[in-house]
Formats: C-alpha cells, sequence, structure tokens
C-alpha cells in the first residue's frame, strides 16, 4: 500500500520546479522503466505483484525502495491515462545527463568529434514535451547519441517527454546550453584546422535552404532543429552553414505551412545518415 505522503511526493514530480530541487524524475512503463534500470538504479519503484514477480532476484541488494501496490492505488500516482504496472523514480544525475550550462570549451570535448560518424542534435526552443520525446527516440534511432538543447527548450525529464521516448531516454546524452556558446566552438575548431582538415558541419532547415535531396551531405555535424511555430531563431539560423530545405510533392502544389519539428528531425537525420 503507498501512503498519501509518498503520492504527494511523486506527484509533485510533474513539475520542473519540484523535479530540480528533488534531483529527481519520473519514468512509467515496463519498456521505459526497463531500460533505464540498464544504466542506473531507481530510488523508489511503486509496481504491481505481476511487474514484480517477473523481476526475479534483479531487484535485490540495491537499496531501492519497493512498494508494492494494486492497479487502483498505481492509477492514483500515475501520469498516465492507462498506468502500466511500475512507476519508477530516478535521480536526474544519470551519467547520460549535463544539467549545467555548458561553456568554457565543454562542449566539443564532450561531443569528441567521434570520426566520420558522429552526428548531434541542437534543439532551439522546443517547446512540445511529445515532439523532445520523438526526437531523443529519433535520435536513438540513427545512432546519434548526444542531443544540445537551448535553455528555453522544455525540460527532458518532464513525464510526458520521458514516455515519449519510449526507453530511447536511457540512451540519449542531453544537456542544455548556450547554443550559441557550443557554435562559438565549432566555428573555433573548423578555424584551427588546415586546409586539408575536417570540418565540423552546421546543419539547419530553413525556408531558404537548398533542397536536401541534391545536397552534397555528410555524415558527420551538428543537425539544428527549430521551434514549433518559429523555426530556427534568426540569430542562430545565420550561423547556419549547410542550409537545408525539405521539399513538398509534387512542387507548386498548396500544401501545409511546414513539418512537425520531430518528422522534419526525423527526414533530415536519415538524409545525413543515408
Amino acid at each position: 500500500m503507498i501512503s498519501k505522503a509518498k503520492i504527494k511526493f511523486i506527484r509533485a514530480l510533474e513539475h520542473k520546479k519540484a523535479r530540480k530541487e528533488e534531483g529527481l524524475f519520473v519514468a512509467e512503463g515496463p519498456k521505459v522503466v526497463g531500460d533505464l534500470m540498464k544504466v542506473a538504479s531507481p530510488k523508489i519503484i511503486v509496481a504491481t505483484d505481476q511487474w514484480l514477480g517477473e523481476q526475479g532476484d534483479v531487484l535485490e541488494n540495491k537499496g531501492i525502495e519497493i512498494i508494492p501496490v494494486c492497479q487502483e492505488e498505481l492509477a492514483k500516482v500515475s501520469f498516465l491515462q492507462h498506468p502500466q504496472q511500475v512507476l519508477a523514480v530516478f535521480n536526474r544525475n544519470l551519467s547520460n545527463y549535463g544539467d549545467c550550462l555548458c561553456n568554457g570549451g565543454a562542449l566539443l570535448p564532450a561531443l569528441q568529434l567521434e570520426g566520420s560518424n558522429s552526428l548531434a542534435i541542437a534543439l532551439d526552443s522546443v517547446q512540445d514535451p511529445g515532439n523532445l520525446g520523438t526526437i531523443i527516440r529519433i535520435a536513438d534511432w540513427f545512432g546519434i547519441e548526444r542531443i544540445y538543447c537551448s535553455s528555453d527548450t522544455v525540460d527532458a525529464w518532464n513525464p510526458k517527454v520521458v514516455q515519449a521516448t519510449m526507453g530511447s531516454i536511457a540512451r540519449v546524452k542531453i544537456s542544455y546550453c548556450n547554443l550559441h556558446d557550443l557554435l562559438d566552438e565549432i566555428e573555433s575548431y573548423n578555424s584551427s584546422l588546415s586546409s586539408s582538415g575536417k570540418r565540423f558541419p552546421v546543419y539547419g532547415t530553413l525556408l531558404d535552404g537548398k533542397d536536401i535531396t541534391t545536397q552534397p551531405l555528410e555524415n558527420h555535424g551538428l543537425v539544428i532543429m527549430g521551434n514549433e511555430g518559429n523555426g530556427i531563431s534568426p540569430d542562430i539560423a545565420a550561423r547556419v552553414s549547410h542550409k537545408l530545405l525539405i521539399p513538398n510533392y509534387p512542387k507548386g502544389r498548396e500544401t501545409a505551412d511546414s513539418l512537425n519539428v520531430a518528422i522534419a528531425t526525423a527526414i533530415t537525420c536519415f538524409a545525413l545518415r543515408r
């Protein structure tokens, strides 16, 4: 049985302020919780007897507070319309996350410029939790291990974001930073190279870009994606070295004003990985 105080404590983690103060976030469902448990132990598990029974000895001797509940009790603490057997509370300081603003040469070493296959994503004021969660899932699918978020991008530890990742949040490194600092470091790195050095391109999808299907693309670089309503901010767009356009078909046909940012991210990542 779960106490009212514990329900209140976990429900408070729906809010960014509480998540930051406590250093915790909530994950739900066997898939998401299971993937996160591969990289970190939760502090609290609230789960049905069925789920707990399936774990065997996995949870023993790990210092986890385990609270068995019935489905009705789980519904009282869950953020989902249809709770999925287990809810877990994790520390935010997982090894794949970065809370602090990155500066002073901290970004590119983290990016590591991992050979010819090093791709990273930068998000400029993405606001919708579902979009961020889907982008994290897309990054995982295409082997992109790092996402840099502007300070006004939605919190990656929001329960809706965590759920939308479907477990991919356990495998993608996420940092919040000043995107201008990141771009400064990339420009400095590129300037330091000899004429034969392999530069780190900065891609962005923009209405004045060139058709992505006709452009020579590298399998490495930084992909910047913008806000749902306004796209990439003008000051960041001015620093994009490779401006790309995802064309509609057939050309000249009246169509939607724009693509959803997560869909645009998937198309761009596929084009670069191709």
